[in-house]
């Protein structure tokens, strides 16, 4: 099987984004392209954690009505969430309606707001944990590396619930800290152009 399929412009794209209608855009506008932005980076481990056992394409069918749910992933808001709003959101049939994540999410803005007290920001933390070039993997080869598993490790160290190292690493795939576009996908050169003027943070 090739790793590639022709997209509609008659270019190479990662097989993937063949499964759903949706995962076109998704894979060449946002996927893999590097993030410096607090609020997008805890959205997006907030939503891997929701997809845990399920699809991807049930999360971003349902991305903008989890985006309402939860105040645009505006941690400090979220953080201030109560047992109230909690039984608000599983009354929400716009999101998954899960007590445990709901709560994770919580939590885990607290934690966030605990993070960027200690690390003046969650961007700087985050991109601590990008592997450099010796520890990146083949493209789409693994579901976790060394970098997953340090950064999930570190993030249950301080409290953050639903970040096992499966979920870090398609967090760390979606936020550019790595290319993982198949090599002959049209948007892996995109990615990578992205990624070279990346500034990081405190460098």
């Amino acid at each position: 099987m090739t790793t590639t399929i022709p997209g509609p412009d008659g270019r190479p794209r990662c097989r993937w984004c063949a499964a759903a209608p949706e995962f076109l855009a998704y894979h060449d506008s946002e996927w893999g392209f590097p993030v410096h932005d607090d609020t997008r980076l805890f959205e997006k481990l907030c939503l891997e954690g929701f997809q845990s056992g399920l699809s991807w394409r049930t999360i971003l069918a349902k991305r903008e009505n989890f985006r309402a749910a939860f105040r645009g992933f505006d941690f400090h808001q979220v953080a201030h969430f109560t047992e109230h709003d909690v039984e608000r959101l599983l009354d929400d049939a716009g999101i998954i309606r899960h007590r445990g994540k709901i709560a994770a999410t919580i939590n885990n803005a607290q934690r966030a707001q605990d993070l960027v007290r200690q690390e003046g920001s969650l961007t700087a933390y985050i991109w601590r944990f990008e592997p450099d070039a010796a520890q990146q993997t083949a493209p789409q080869s693994a579901s976790t590396s060394a970098a997953s598993i340090a950064l999930s490790k570190d993030l249950k160290r301080r409290g953050w619930k639903f970040v096992g190292p499966t979920t870090v690493y398609a967090f760390m795939q979606a936020m550019g800290l790595i290319n993982d576009h198949v090599d002959d996908c049209v948007i892996r050169a995109a990615v990578g152009h992205a990624r070279d003027s990346f500034v990081r943070p405190g460098r």
